[in-house]
């Protein structure tokens, strides 16, 4: 968000002759060009005429250039046609004249055309701050430490240019734990921006509230319910969307996290005694979030232990689901008990990189990733 409003600003601020990807010392070839070809005219036979080739000078500065340096440029390549003229004294031929207008006009099209790229490319910044901020306030980056464990995160969307699509993760404080939830929205990219809005708008406004966990899913189960059915008139397909999710809660001072699944892919529990990565099954999984009154069920937290020092991996099926050339998911719990011992960070640096090389360099899903860590007593403040 402040990359991108400094970026809008630092462009605007420039002076339309200086902008673009040239360097400015760039502008010394057109005008090189304006003064070489007359000057190279003037030495060659009267039956060979270099003087049309002045548009390219102008042509050349559109390209790098605003439109006041295009306006330059080709001001200075209509004199320099005009000099060759005289000094060749065919300026009032009818050749001469047809190019004389021809450059001008071209020149005059040229700056218009510089003038036109500059204000959608004003327009585009504009519109790209605006979505860059909008996006960043539905998914907020995490803090680094909440309590006392510490937090990474890596998120990817589906769509380019973009930082938000059908994968979620939100964490929030209450007095004496912390609440964390990862979730998929059915669907992928831009299409997806409400439902995952929706669950992260429920989780944030009722997560830092003492109630306890069953209760909290069972307020954003209800939010989605709701939200979805808002969209019942005008998308035949609503009863298909649904938010699968996996939602924590880790106590301060108790060796342990209660889990409440709603048909989301297990989290991996990494202990760095061992060296080894565990999948956390839940006995009684819950439905999607979506789907939870349809069943009518209710919501039963599993607890399992977490000792200093361990780590779990959120994820979604964005992760497990790429394929390499061959067609073979990417094998998570396989390749994790090699860096079983990192911290969150460098943890999720390693997957992504392999990540990354098992897809072949392409990731064509919404993916996202939290590390959670107990590092022992909370931090001071």
């Amino acid at each position: 968000m402040t990359a991108a409003t400094t970026k809008t600003r630092t462009t605007e601020a420039l002076p339309a002759w200086n902008r673009g990807s040239c360097h400015p010392l760039w502008l010394a070839v057109p005008l090189l060009l304006v003064v070489a070809i007359p000057t190279a005219d003037a030495f060659l036979p009267s039956d060979i005429h270099l003087a049309h080739l002045l548009v390219v000078a102008t042509a050349c500065t559109a390209m790098a250039y605003g439109p006041r340096a295009t306006a330059l440029v080709g001001v200075l390549s209509v004199l320099a046609l005009i000099a060759a003229g005289t000094e060749r004294r065919t300026l009032a031929t009818e050749s001469v004249l047809v190019e004389l207008c021809t450059l001008a006009v071209l020149c005059a099209l040229l700056v218009a055309s510089t003038r036109l790229r500059d204000r959608r490319g004003r327009e585009l910044l504009r519109a790209r701050a605006v979505s860059d901020t909008a996006q960043r306030v539905v998914l907020r980056p995490l803090p680094t430490r909440a309590g006392p464990l510490s937090l990474a995160s890596e998120y990817h969307s589906a769509e380019a240019d973009t930082y938000i699509g059908g994968d979620l993760y939100a964490a929030a404080r209450t007095a004496r734990s912390t609440r964390l939830v990862i979730g998929d929205v059915r669907g992928k990219g831009l299409a997806s921006i409400s439902d995952t809005a929706i669950v992260l708008g429920a989780f944030r406004a009722a997560a830092h509230r003492p109630i306890p966990l069953p209760e909290l899913v069972a307020y954003v189960e209800d939010a989605v319910h709701w939200g979805l059915n808002e969209f019942s008139d005008v998308d035949p397909y609503v009863g298909e969307r649904f938010v699968t999710a996996v939602v924590l809660d880790i106590p301060d001072d108790q060796p342990v996290m209660h889990m409440i699944s709603c048909g989301h892919p297990p989290p991996l529990l990494l202990r760095r005694s061992s060296g080894t990565a565990t999948a956390l099954h839940v006995t009684d999984p819950a439905p999607p979030l979506g789907l939870g009154a349809l069943s009518h069920s209710t919501y039963t937290a599993a607890t399992f232990p977490f000792h200093d020092g361990d780590r779990i991996l959120l994820y979604t099926d964005g992760v497990t689901e790429t394929r390499d050339g061959d067609g073979r998911f990417y094998p998570l719990a396989e390749r994790l008990a090699k860096w079983s011992r990192l911290d969150p960070g460098p943890l999720l640096r390693e997957i992504v990189a392999d990540l990354r090389d098992h897809a072949g360099g392409l990731v064509r899903d919404d993916m996202a990733m939290m590390v959670v860590q107990r590092d022992g007593a909370p931090a001071a403040g």
